[in-house]
Order: C-alpha cells, then sequence, then structure tokens
C-alpha cells in the first residue's frame, strides 16, 4: 500500500479535515485519509495513487496544497 504526505494551508478546524477527508477519500485507489490539524498534514494510504487527483480533491475541497512530503 502507498502512503503519500501533503502540507495543507487554510485549515484550522474539524469541519476543514472533514471536507479534505471527504473529497480525497472520493479518489480512486484512496483507503485512508488522516488530517493532522496540529501539524497541517494531511496523510493519504491507497494503492496506486495518483498525485494530481489527490491535490486536485484538496484544492476542491477549498484548501492549498504543498508538494508531497516523505510519508
Amino acid at each position: 500500500m502507498a502512503q503519500k504526505r501533503y502540507t495543507v494551508t487554510g485549515m484550522s478546524c474539524e469541519h476543514c479535515a472533514a471536507s479534505i477527508t471527504e473529497e480525497v477519500s472520493e479518489v480512486p485507489g484512496v483507503t485512508e485519509v488522516v488530517v493532522d490539524l496540529a501539524t497541517n498534514a494531511v496523510t493519504v494510504h491507497g494503492a496506486e495513487l495518483d498525485d494530481e487527483q489527490v491535490r486536485a480533491a484538496i484544492v476542491e475541497a477549498g484548501y492549498g496544497v504543498g508538494e508531497p512530503a516523505a510519508a
């Protein structure tokens, strides 16, 4: 199973975390989304994760996203 970690800007509450989780969970191959508000990190688990689709889902939720970080 693959894992990617992203730094997300603009999230500050549980509603933000829920919005991101909902959008990213719809990306094909994603099996789990873990949002850490304290570090502004989103970790995505799944098989054959498409980086562009994950990034687009975060943007669709209304947040900025940095380059993937080492997970």
